[in-house]
């Protein structure tokens, strides 16, 4: 009997074992991905707002939309893309721009068309590792990706040396900027966009994993966990944008559609109530599904943003930005 009960624990460990990594695979290294993936994203980019790649195509012509490469987290070549703003002379600012999950910098011009056409912001978009023509081994859910961006803030700063900077993100992107917000960050750094991001991998993951794998056990998400930890360096449980939130003191803008089911709304609630310190509005879009806050209601989101950044430079002018 102790044999047999010694060969079902086994069992239930190589199961659990290979569960676990089927679980890493599938989420963090799908295999369309990358270059592979550009033109689906340039159709994506056109759904959202129409015109974009062609907009995107004529600044490259131009030289006005340039490309860039830097070493990033665990030695991987990452990219980016970056353009002044319109009328450089008078920056109000740099933006720099954070795509989601699966997505590269082409699904979000309709982000850089408003910050650098209506707001007059000079522009930079990284790819995330393992997206676009960014390298890597594995999709990092803004977790790492908040390493990588740290360096990005510097490359836009020797581009851009002016004294306002803020970052933006949707999806992933928006997690990666909550993620970010917590690091120490240069004073030029002065606020945060986050749009429909998830409270924590963890959480996303579970109900990912519910909806589409309904019968296998949650302790697989342990597991899955663990093969991470050993094969890219984090565990699901430090992705976690309340832990980070906590420590920022910066201003920052929640953006979240009430009818987005993937990232469900209620994470909207939990990340605003997460951030204690500092400035922070929100903004509900009414009826926005997923990432879709901007193409249901774009006239509305463009004005919640350059109000938003208006207020921030006139705590900025007052000194009150600094009042926690």
């Amino acid at each position: 009997m102790k044999r047999i009960l010694n060969f079902l624990l086994l069992g239930l460990c190589l199961s659990s074992c290979l569960g676990g990594k089927y679980m890493a695979n599938y989420a963090l290294r799908p295999p369309v991905h990358g270059i592979a993936d550009i033109e689906r994203t340039r159709a994506k980019a056109d759904s959202l707002l129409p015109g974009s790649t062609a907009w995107y195509d004529d600044l490259k012509a131009q030289g006005v939309m340039r490309d860039t490469f830097i070493v990033g987290h665990n030695d991987y070549r990452v990219h980016a893309v970056y353009a002044p703003a319109k009328h450089p002379c008078k920056a109000q600012g740099t933006a720099l721009i954070i795509h989601g999950y699966g997505d590269n910098h082409l699904v979000f011009l309709y982000l850089a068309r408003m910050y650098r056409d209506q707001l007059n912001y000079n522009i930079l978009m990284p790819d995330l590792q393992y997206h676009g023509y960014s390298e890597g081994d594995s999709i990092q859910m803004g977790w790492l990706d908040r390493i990588d961006v740290l360096n990005w803030i510097n490359v836009a700063y020797g581009l851009y040396p002016n004294d306002f900077m803020v970052l933006h993100g949707v999806s992933m992107g928006g997690a990666t900027v909550m993620m970010t917000s917590g690091e120490h960050l240069p004073d030029y750094v002065r606020c945060f966009v986050e749009d429909c991001g998830y409270n924590s991998v963890r959480g996303q993951f579970a109900k990912d994993l519910k909806e589409t794998f309904p019968f296998i056990p949650k302790d697989l998400l342990n597991s899955a966990s663990i093969v991470t930890k050993r094969r890219h360096g984090w565990y699901f449980s430090e992705a976690d944008c309340s832990k980070a939130l906590a420590k920022c003191e910066k201003p920052m803008l929640f953006i979240h559609g009430d009818a987005d089911d993937f990232v469900p709304f209620d994470n909207l609630q939990k990340n605003y109530d997460a951030k204690k310190r500092g400035y922070k509005e929100m903004w509900v879009a009414e009826g926005a599904v997923h990432a879709n806050s901007y193409a249901k209601h774009p006239e509305e989101y463009t004005r919640r943003v350059s109000n938003f950044l208006k207020t921030v430079h006139n705590m900025i002018e007052d000194g009150s930005i600094y009042d926690k």
